[in-house]
């Protein structure tokens, strides 16, 4: 009797183990033929976002290549490292993209990309993810207006930093009546990735050299 209750519990146990060797492998051979599309899929989609900021006819390499990692800085917002692209035009730095994200938005944080030229004024800025309230602080996203192309050809040298900031609270920058939290968060993280680049611009252009 135990004898063949060892038995049948050997063959269960071998059983099970076959299943989770073959799962296994077949979650491993899935892995292995999609992610080469992934991962060009991402691509395209990170290239058709940096059009959208930084025309083509501005650069002449691969940004996905010529890239420098950044790490957590607070000005930039980014509590792990992060990636900034340098666009260049025949071997000259022509501008960055630079990942920036507001933890002060009304809803949480709101993640940005900043494309800013060699001048240091700002080709485009998009919204990348955000929580902001569906009709009324959404309109921060591109999708739902045009409000985030004001910051487009700003830079600090044009703005006095005294100037960055929602009408409501003496700056420049319009926002929609009873939304002013999520606009305010976005001028902020926006002036703080140009203080980023003034700052560090010799440094990002030096390495991207030396790659």
């Amino acid at each position: 009797m135990q004898d063949t209750m060892f038995k049948h519990a050997s063959k269960t146990a071998i059983t099970l183990v076959a299943f989770a060797f073959l799962g296994t492998a077949m979650l491993a051979y899935v892995f292995d033929i999609t992610r080469a599309p992934i991962e060009a899929s991402e691509k395209e989609a990170r290239l058709a976002l940096f059009k959208q900021i930084l025309p083509e006819s501005t650069y002449d390499n691969d940004l996905l290549k010529d890239n420098v990692e950044i790490v957590p800085n607070e000005q930039l917002g980014n509590r792990q490292p992060t990636v900034a692209n340098i666009a260049k035009s025949n071997g000259k730095t022509a501008g960055v993209i630079l990942e920036a994200v507001a933890h002060d938005g009304y809803s949480g944080d709101i993640k940005l990309l900043i494309a800013i030229r060699a001048d240091g004024s700002i080709s485009g800025v998009r919204v990348l993810a955000h929580k902001e309230t569906p009709g009324l602080g959404d309109y921060i996203d591109i999708t739902h207006g045009n409000w985030i192309k004001l910051f487009n050809d700003e830079s600090v040298n044009k703005t006095p930093i005294e100037q960055w900031h929602v009408k409501k609270d003496g700056g420049k920058f319009d926002y929609i009546a009873g939304a002013t939290i999520t606009p305010r968060a976005v001028v902020k993280a926006v002036l703080k990735a140009l203080q980023f680049y003034e700052a560090n611009k010799q440094t990002l252009f030096a390495v991207a050299k030396v790659e």
